[in-house]
């Protein structure tokens, strides 16, 4: 039976995490895998997690199934998260997901049954799974330019006419923050733009969330897509919460449709049915403990102050690596990294370069360059510092 099934390439952030593995060496340094470490190079158990977890054991008296959606406790917690309220709820339709990749792929099955010809523009640079998400939907993508080349940061006109040739048919896939890899976010007038072009086009926007709260802030990280939901009718987003709860192995995601109120039934039933035919009931641990955080007022100021120290110490990793950088090439080539933002940086070097980095240095990235920051501590940033100059001299 499975004699002609094709072998499946090997993803390359899997394949870099079993390299990086199997190296014997002392000192490898791992900036490739997109979690959160720790000085110690660990990724905790947030306080905030661990208290919420003892009273739900304590207090959780049954495991039966919940509905196809999930718990509404956490559907509502996430919606006040992520919207702030800047759209009435009658309009929001959203289901849990077994993590913000499940939503991602939710998302792409319910644009390609509702509007099988739509086409998704995605960022030229975006996260590696987005496009074999989407096609494995079934769904045509379509590339627009995001970072430039020559200085680092947005190419914000090249975006903005690319996305200008978007139609009625189409869907544009946003980062609402923490661009994973460039780590280049859209500015406060940047969104504003993009929502006069999405009004223009009828394109739909569809908000990849995956990072809340690592940018600037929970509120400010959401300022884009919040305005976007007050602007337009038509919104998509999918969210995640492995990072801002360091919820990784618990696959806590949230798949919603923000629509005008009387789609918002269809929307509920379509999303509900893509879950029952996929996995049917979403997990309900992850999602039982952000509501439970979210809905405490001291757990919520714990978590905040946890997730606040978080954000500081990958800015100062950037600020270091940016000024370890700067000591040891004598040039400001790579001043940027400072300027942007979240786990990721798309750092400038070739294939080869990352190959050598990897046999010579024992340091690890994809092979595009993209380098996650909260990999770094105190003592790796000169280390890398000093390699990187090295292979690109």
């Amino acid at each position: 039976m499975f004699e002609t099934l094709p072998q499946p390439g090997l993803d390359g952030i899997i394949a870099l995490m079993q390299a990086f593995a199997a190296d014997p060496r002392m000192g490898k340094i791992d900036l490739g895998v997109g979690v959160y470490r720790d000085e110690a190079g660990r990724t905790p158990v947030m306080q905030a997690v661990k208290q919420a977890e003892s009273h739900i054991v304590a207090t959780q008296e049954s495991k039966t199934y919940l509905s196809l959606a999930g718990d509404p406790a956490y559907l509502d917690a996430m919606e006040g998260l992520l919207l702030g309220g800047a759209v009435p709820q009658a309009r929001v339709a959203a289901v849990g997901t077994p993590g913000g990749t499940t939503a991602v792929r939710q998302i792409a099955e319910l644009i390609r049954r509702a509007r099988a010809d739509a086409t998704i523009w995605i960022s030229a640079q975006t996260w590696p799974n987005h496009a074999p998400l989407i096609a494995a939907a079934g769904v045509k993508s379509r590339p627009y330019r995001y970072q430039d080349a020559s200085s680092g940061m947005l190419d914000r006109d090249g975006m903005f006419a690319d996305l200008a040739q978007a139609t009625a048919d189409d869907v544009v896939l946003l980062h609402g923050c923490c661009h994973n890899p460039t780590g280049i976010d859209l500015s406060v007038q940047d969104w504003s733009d993009m929502g006069a072009v999405l009004d223009r086009t009828g394109a739909v926007p569809f908000i990849d969330m995956a990072y809340q709260g690592f940018g600037e802030g929970l509120n400010a990280d959401a300022g884009g897509l919040r305005h976007l939901a007050a602007r337009l009718p038509e919104v998509l987003v999918a969210a995640s919460c492995s990072k801002n709860f360091g919820l990784y192995r618990e696959r806590v995601g949230l798949a919603m449709a923000i629509v005008p109120e009387p789609q918002k039934p269809r929307l509920a039933g379509a999303l509900a049915s893509l879950n029952r035919q996929n996995f049917a009931f979403p997990p309900d641990h992850g999602g039982r403990v952000v509501s439970t955080i979210l809905n405490d007022p001291a757990l919520k100021h714990i978590w905040q102050s946890e997730l606040d120290s978080m954000r500081a110490r990958v800015a100062e990793n950037r600020r270091a690596l940016a000024d370890a950088l700067r000591s040891e090439t004598g040039t400001n080539r790579f001043d940027v990294i400072a300027r942007q933002q979240g786990m990721f940086s798309l750092l400038p070097v070739t294939a080869e370069q990352v190959e050598s980095l990897r046999a010579d240095h024992g340091i690890y990235m994809l092979s595009d360059g993209r380098t996650n920051m909260a990999g770094l501590n105190g003592q790796t940033v000169p280390v890398v510092a000093h390699a990187i100059a090295q292979v690109i001299a």
